[in-house]
């Protein structure tokens, strides 16, 4: 009897323990950046409690020269604590999504609504001093709740309704009139978190290319019978009932037309079977 050994040393390529470590691996990637903007978010605050100086006029003031600084430095100023920690929780979960889900887009468009919302509230917002990353997390939670209806693939509309789900409650936050929130920021927030989720909506992730079904491929045969025309749903119902009954008609006319052949073919039988003098041979015995 012959004996021979298996080789166990060699590892399947896609094995699932290979797979999870990789999306491990990824995982905690695409969470230092969130993580390094939260970071700065909480030492720029511990600077103004150690110090006692407020960096308030940091923020955006509308259509002045000396507030347009406020664009790039607002969303790291914060009034106090309970103001930071609820701008710091969603910003940290906003942006890992982002990163993690739409890696190919998510730096460009992060800097879009960090940059436009800014720009938007020193062009049009009330001429006081707008603080806080609100309005750039109002843009992440549109961007986000936006791809699943521009995209329309199964993962942008899965994190779509997740952020519907937890973040639904914001859209007060763009009621106007509302004493010490800067409503403004929330509402251009959106609006140009919409705009970055239109403008990047063709480039699509690895993930969401569609892959071909296995029937794509296949050679049709031209002899195979079908019970429906080929292109029954293409058309419409009126180009459906115009097609039946031109179907209708020819064949109507291909069985006037075989009548008519039938009837031709009796008369020339019966021609040929007259004698001479007008009388119909009978071979009969």
């Amino acid at each position: 009897m012959e004996t021979f050994n298996i080789n166990t040393d060699i590892n399947p390529p896609f094995c699932l323990s290979s797979i999870m470590e990789e999306n491990t691996n990824k995982f905690w990637e695409c969470l230092k950046i969130p993580a390094a903007m939260v970071v700065v978010l909480w030492l720029i605050h511990g600077f103004q409690l150690v110090t006692g100086m407020n960096l308030g006029q940091l923020g955006v003031y509308p259509r002045s020269w000396q507030g347009i600084i406020g664009i790039f430095t607002a969303p790291f100023i914060h009034d106090d604590l309970s103001h930071l920690l609820s701008n710091s929780v969603p910003l940290f979960a906003l942006s890992g999504i982002i990163i993690y889900f739409y890696q190919s887009v998510a730096i460009r468009s992060m800097l879009m609504i960090y940059v436009l919302t800014g720009l938007a509230v020193w062009l049009l917002a009330r001429p006081v001093y707008h603080i806080g990353a609100s309005g750039v997390v109002y843009g992440l939670v549109a961007f986000i709740f936006w791809n699943g209806i521009f995209r329309r693939n199964v993962k942008s509309i899965v994190l779509a309704l997740i952020v519907m789900f937890f973040y639904s409650g914001m859209f007060a936050g763009i009621v106007p009139n509302q004493k010490g929130i800067s409503w403004e920021s929330h509402l251009y927030g959106g609006l140009v978190g919409i705009f970055a989720s239109f403008f990047y909506k063709s480039e699509i992730e690895e993930d969401e290319i569609e892959e071909a079904p296995s029937w794509a491929n296949e050679v049709e045969d031209p002899n195979r019978p079908f019970f429906l025309p080929r292109d029954v749903f293409e058309q419409t119902k009126a180009e459906r009932i115009a097609a039946e009954m031109e179907r209708r008609r020819i064949e109507q006319e291909r069985h006037r037309l075989e009548q008519e052949r039938r009837r031709l073919e009796q008369e020339r039988r019966e021609a040929r079977d007259r004698g001479s003098d007008g009388w119909v041979r009978d071979d009969t015995l």
